[in-house]
């Protein structure tokens, strides 16, 4: 008597695609952090440049003195950050920066509550969980990082 396996394999027909969603997932979080760091350096999107982003860090979120450097710091992670994880550049070391950067971020939040609605702190929870992901798994196959043979 034979059986048949009349399962569906759902993992079978998705591991082919496996290399090709972690790349879309590292570019579209790189990429979407790309626009806030052009708003803080450069003025970009509706963004107060430097001197804006840095008055705001030093006046409202506390920063004092060094307002201007947590912009010119925040706005080069997020940029420059997004562009090596959108590339699979030297991907965790990149994505820890960010990781770091959000982190950092949703403490500014946490008064506001959970919710990004209300200006709470869900949102850059989860940018910084997902940039900790790839701090911790790197670029995946069609990464910079692959094609060169780098392991940071």
């Amino acid at each position: 008597m034979t059986t048949t396996n009349t399962s569906f394999d759902l993992a079978r027909i998705t591991a082919p695609f496996e290399g090709s969603t972690t790349a879309l997932l590292r570019i579209t979080t790189g990429l979407f952090l790309v626009p806030h760091g052009a708003q803080k350096l450069f003025g970009a999107f509706g963004g107060y440049g430097l001197d804006g982003t840095g008055q705001f860090f030093a006046q409202q979120l506390g920063f004092g003195e060094f307002g201007y450097l947590a912009a010119l710091g925040s706005g080069l992670v997020e940029f420059f950050g997004g562009l090596f994880l959108a590339a699979g550049l030297l991907t965790r070391l990149a994505s820890l920066a960010v990781a770091v950067l959000l982190v950092v971020a949703s403490s500014v939040h946490f008064g506001s509550g959970f919710f990004w609605t209300n200006g709470g702190w869900e949102y850059p929870i989860l940018w910084a969980i997902l940039a900790l992901s790839f701090a911790v798994r790197g670029g995946g196959q069609y990464s910079l990082d692959r094609a060169f043979g780098l392991k940071l």
